[in-house]
């Protein structure tokens, strides 16, 4: 019987609804098919090829899923991952080869390198929000390190799930990938097997849940969750600019973004200054009516629209305030006089609304930023070299940024993920393929060097003791003078 139909039928026949599956694709691992370069590169343009072909089809899905803006859903979504991948395929074999360390006087005539091995089966559950970029982004880490893959698209962003279902696996291997579609329970059921790497993106909350999972079989994980960004807009930053970015950060895909800036922080007098920037800003990006532009996003479902709605009731509405239940809309918002107990400043905000918190200082504002958990991301607008400076160096988050929000995360080079509450691991570019592949420890000893070898034996009276340990001691090249 051909691999692919005996998958079918252990997944059928399994006591757990996924066991046979994941065990079939840990036999297709075993055999050891994922690990040569040029199958690797195979599946990695087949990806691209779904990501060509299917590019419409997914533009589609995302419009019907929240209404996403053709630019935002290119730039965001398929752009963003054809680049992943080209990068991949374009260092791909750089990075597997092995990376060859530093040796000790006693392992001179050896050789001592780290081995970049895949993990075996691999499971990446996917959001809603970026449910292509934040799906297929770490698929692309996953397949370069030599994983087999079982992909679980959220049910929330139920277009694109159907479509990943439906048409990414005619194009990878059915031996060694499987996308898993459904809900909470199913979801459950999943994470009740064994993998040998977890990689989740989602809510801080469901994040704990995969942990104990993982925790279970004592499994490797990343988390990439979320948080409350905090953005201080200095006294001395270029007004409509900073207005400018800000809207755009925390307006795009509807608010609906993990590193967009969670809330302002700047003095009383800022305020009334950035106040009408942001309103100009908005009227530029969406016009007088926002309903109505082609270029503002919608709120994914139901349960997410009166959970956002209900948070404007944590301050006075400067700007926006208008709600539309039926379309799932929600204006552009800006919330003024937002004290830090109010519910909006409890929890990551995921929508259209602008929360701003005044405070005396820049000293006052970072002592605000560390009294809160560390968030994905920390912002902050000055044209100040040392306010920038200041703020970096005393805050701490999963990254940062200097006059411009979220604009960090096109860039391949650097890695993205939180700290502490906000996340666990990073990827993007040669991180994805780090993540997923085990760094190997090798050490390939020669059999030739026996007398080398009896200088550690016992009975160690017969040696030297201090010249031997002298071999594989590491000295400080320099004297630190501060004592």
């Amino acid at each position: 019987m051909p691999t692919s139909n005996l998958c079918q039928q252990q997944w059928v026949l399994g006591m757990n609804p996924y066991a046979g599956l994941v065990s079939c694709l840990h036999a297709s691992w075993l055999t050891g098919k994922t690990r040569p370069m040029e199958y690797r590169v195979s599946q990695l343009e087949a990806l691209g090829h779904f990501l060509d072909e299917k590019h419409q089809p997914i533009l589609d899905a995302l419009a019907l899923d929240m209404h996403k803006p053709q630019f935002e859903a290119k730039l965001s979504e398929t752009v963003l991952c054809k680049n992943e991948l080209n990068y991949t395929l374009n260092n791909l074999r750089s990075w597997m080869k092995d990376e060859h360390v530093d040796k000790n006087m006693v392992t001179q005539l050896d050789m001592a390198f780290i081995r970049k091995d895949p993990y075996g089966v691999v499971l990446i559950i996917g959001p809603w929000n970026y449910p292509v970029n934040l799906l297929l982004v770490p698929l692309i880490g996953a397949i370069a390190a030599g994983n087999c893959v079982i992909l679980k698209p959220s049910e929330i962003s139920s277009c694109v799930e159907r479509l990943m279902a439906e048409m990414l696996p005619s194009y990878l291997d059915r031996d060694c990938f499987a996308v898993v579609t459904g809900g909470i329970e199913k979801t459950t059921k999943l994470l009740e097997n064994r993998f040998d790497y977890i990689f989740f993106t989602g809510s801080t909350s469901i994040g704990r849940i995969v942990m104990e999972a993982a925790a279970e079989h004592l499994t490797p994980l990343t988390l990439e969750l979320g948080g409350k960004n905090p953005c201080y807009v200095a006294d001395d930053c270029d007004l409509q600019s900073a207005a400018n970015r800000l809207v755009w950060g925390r307006f795009f895909n509807a608010g609906q973004t993990c590193i967009a800036p969670d809330y302002v922080l700047c003095t009383l007098e800022m305020q009334e200054k950035l106040l009408p920037a942001l309103h100009r800003a908005i009227a530029d990006f969406y016009g007088a009516n926002p309903q109505e532009s082609p270029d503002f996003a919608r709120i994914i479902s139901d349960k997410q629209f009166q959970r956002v709605q209900s948070l404007m009731d944590s301050g006075h509405v400067a700007i926006g305030g208008q709600t539309d239940e039926k379309e799932r809309y929600i204006a552009p918002t800006v919330l003024v006089d937002v004290p830090m107990s109010a519910p909006i400043m409890q929890e990551e905000i995921f929508g259209p609304i602008l929360p701003i918190v005044t405070v005396a200082n820049l000293e006052e504002a970072i002592d605000l930023i560390n009294g809160q958990k560390q968030p994905l991301a920390v912002y902050v607008f000055s044209s100040n070299k040392k306010v920038v400076k200041q703020v970096l160096e005393q805050t701490s988050s999963g990254g940062f940024a200097s006059n411009d929000t979220i604009i960090q995360t096109t860039l391949i080079t650097l890695p993205f993920g939180g700290i502490g509450p906000s996340g666990l691991g990073k990827y993007h570019g040669k991180f994805s393929f780090d993540t997923f592949s085990h760094h190997r420890t090798c050490l390939m000893h020669r059999m030739d060097q026996e007398k080398l070898n009896t200088l550690c034996y016992p009975p160690y009276a017969q040696h030297n003791p201090q010249s031997l340990l002298s071999t594989s001691e590491i000295r400080c090249k320099s004297t630190c003078n501060l004592l």
